[in-house]
């Protein structure tokens, strides 16, 4: 199977754009990201199927390629990755439009929440799961740990276990 270095190429190319508009803030560079990714994917399974050849149905044959048959698999791959594609592109354009309507800017602000989770300490306590030991006004690490608040949910359970 001989590839064509050009078709190759092109894929790389495409598949590296897509991911370096992936990484901006901008949802249409986004979206514009995700295409580029999937029209380089499907260059992509175009190339694995071999070489061009007869179409893969039953006594049929061209006069061009004789009985060199095109690899089916190929093709349905590149079909469902269009479908795929089309639907991922129909769902950004979906928060596109709803971001629009209510902020009027498609640039993706930072998160608080995100950035109070990333200047954490690196301790195991401090983990985002550790939510009982964070303190419920302020969201911060609290010295007494899981001391705030109502009784413990394990407690109830106690109480049933011991009364049976």
């Amino acid at each position: 199977m001989e590839a064509n270095l050009f078709l190759l190429m092109a894929s790389g190319v495409m598949i590296a754009c897509g991911v370096y508009l992936m990484l901006d803030r901008a949802m249409t560079r986004m979206l514009l990201g995700v295409m580029l990714i999937g029209n380089g994917a499907n260059l992509l399974l175009l190339q694995s199927g071999g070489q061009a050849g007869s179409p893969p149905i039953r006594d049929r044959e061209s006069f061009i390629f004789g009985d060199v048959i095109a690899d089916p698999l190929a093709q349905a791959m590149i079909l469902t990755a269009i479908v795929i594609s089309m639907a991922m592109t129909s769902f950004i354009l979906a928060l596109l439009y709803r971001q629009y309507r209510y902020r009027t800017d498609d640039v993706i602000e930072h998160d608080a929440e995100d950035q109070a989770i990333a200047a954490r300490p690196a301790t195991p306590s401090a983990a985002p799961d550790a939510d009982a030991s964070d303190d419920p006004e302020t969201g911060r690490l609290s010295r007494g740990g899981d001391a705030f608040g109502p009784r413990s949910f394990e407690e109830p359970v106690k109480e049933a276990q011991d009364g049976r």
